[in-house]
């Protein structure tokens, strides 16, 4: 199985123990094939590769390993139901799923190719796979895409840096490397995910995560007192409806970047006194406003929707059909906080302390990827306000759009 460079370079390194971290696409699957077959050539070897999941090893694997197989003609019999394969110098391969740690116990291995380590739990390698390699002093290698710094993966990779760990060593190589993508392909990501996301899936770096839910944002380069006419002929607004606080951030595009230039925070307040506020704010300017969704519905209390409200105050509403996915919504404002180029395309008046303080201290449910909303003190309205703005504006995904383009809402009374 012809390898390139990096992919040589990793498998014919000596260490026992050997952690590969890398880009999408960069080949780990290809090598992995190569591994198994290769520590199956000796007589009477048990040699597994270990997935995530028993679907991901017969979906992405098993094919491609059935197929070297009978290509080598070493296979003396295939077993469909447990993914492995017997050869005829007496070794066997097997692909085995990760989900189901019972099934893993009890073994004695010779060789484990564990791919996607990043989403293996790690006491199924510790406590499980690992004492199957004790009585025959067998190898492992690990291969996977980081998943920030928190994860076991980040451990392992930092163990093979260690020049005092004999027994491990580690490497990194970016999508690129591979080989397997062209590059056209790798800058049109670029341009299309923020940052972190950008070096973490493609660059096949540990980024910092830390809990933040806007890591894209950095004061020292999205804050800026920048000057700007106080009459303008547009006015943007992005609306949380959230009653305690009411929530409002408003900008300016210039350049195809957002200028924040204020915030609007009113408690115990309801739509029409937002309205008025804006107004007051901006006397005489169009107001194009990006409300969340749910104002389409109309309230038990009143025949009016918010939109109704809003658009009658003289406001054009632009909002998608349905919600945008929180977690696409956040990558949008982080990518136009920070593109995988380093170009910065949101930029927030020192005036407008709750939104930074927001995009600074806004983080994840703890063990979840569910943005926190109930702390002591609740950043989620006024981020959220920026979000409905910025994923209308400046979409990552189109998953979520209805067959129909995005219309302007309006209304006739």
């Amino acid at each position: 199985m012809k390898l390139s460079t990096p992919q040589k370079t990793v498998a014919n390194d000596p260490a026992r123990f050997v952690v590969l971290c890398t880009g999408r696409r960069f080949g780990k699957t290809t090598l992995g094939i190569r591994q198994l077959f290769y520590n199956a050539r000796m007589p009477d070897q048990n040699v597994w590769a270990v997935l995530p999941s028993y679907r991901q090893a017969r979906n992405v694997w098993w094919d491609a390993v059935k197929h070297k197989a009978i290509e080598l003609n070493w296979a003396k019999k295939i077993n469909e139901a447990d993914l492995s394969i017997i050869l005829k110098n007496g070794s066997k391969i097997s692909l085995k799923g990760a989900d189901n740690r019972d099934a893993l116990r009890g073994a004695k291995l010779n060789y484990i190719f564990l791919d996607e380590v990043a989403n293996i739990d790690k006491q199924a390698y510790t406590e499980v796979l690992r004492p199957t390699l004790s009585d025959t002093g067998g190898r492992a290698m690990f291969a996977g895409t980081p998943k920030g710094i928190s994860n076991w993966l980040y451990d392992i990779y930092q163990q093979g840096q260690d020049p005092t760990e004999e027994n491990w060593s580690s490497y990194q190589f970016t999508t690129i490397q591979g080989g397997f993508v062209p590059e056209g392909e790798i800058q049109q990501a670029k341009q299309e995910l923020d940052q972190k996301v950008f070096k973490q899936e493609y660059e096949g770096t540990f980024e910092n995560y830390e809990g933040r839910i806007y890591y894209g944002f950095e004061r020292q380069h999205n804050v800026d007192d920048f000057s700007f006419e106080q009459r303008q002929n547009i006015i943007h607004i992005g609306i949380d409806f959230n009653v305690h606080p009411l929530t409002a951030i408003c900008f300016v595009i210039k350049d195809n970047k957002m200028y924040v230039i204020d915030e609007i925070e009113m408690y115990g307040s309801n739509t029409e006194e937002l309205a008025n506020e804006i107004h007051n704010r901006f006397p005489g300017t169009k107001i194009i406003a990006y409300p969340d969704p749910s104002g389409r519905a109309r309230k038990t209390n009143s025949p009016k929707t918010d939109f109704h409200i809003l658009s009658n105050a003289g406001f054009v509403v632009k909002a998608p059909s349905r919600h945008i996915p929180v977690r696409d919504r956040i990558n949008a404002v982080n990518s136009k906080f920070c593109s995988g180029t380093g170009e910065r395309g949101i930029m927030i008046h020192p005036k407008c302390k709750s939104l930074i303080t927001a995009m600074e201290r806004h983080i994840y449910k703890e063990g979840t990827s569910q943005p926190e909303k109930n702390g002591s003190r609740d950043y989620s309205h006024i981020s959220d306000a920026l979000g409905y703005a910025t994923s209308f504006l400046f979409p990552i995904t189109r998953d979520y759009e209805p067959t129909e383009q995005h219309k302007t809402w309006k209304v006739r009374i």
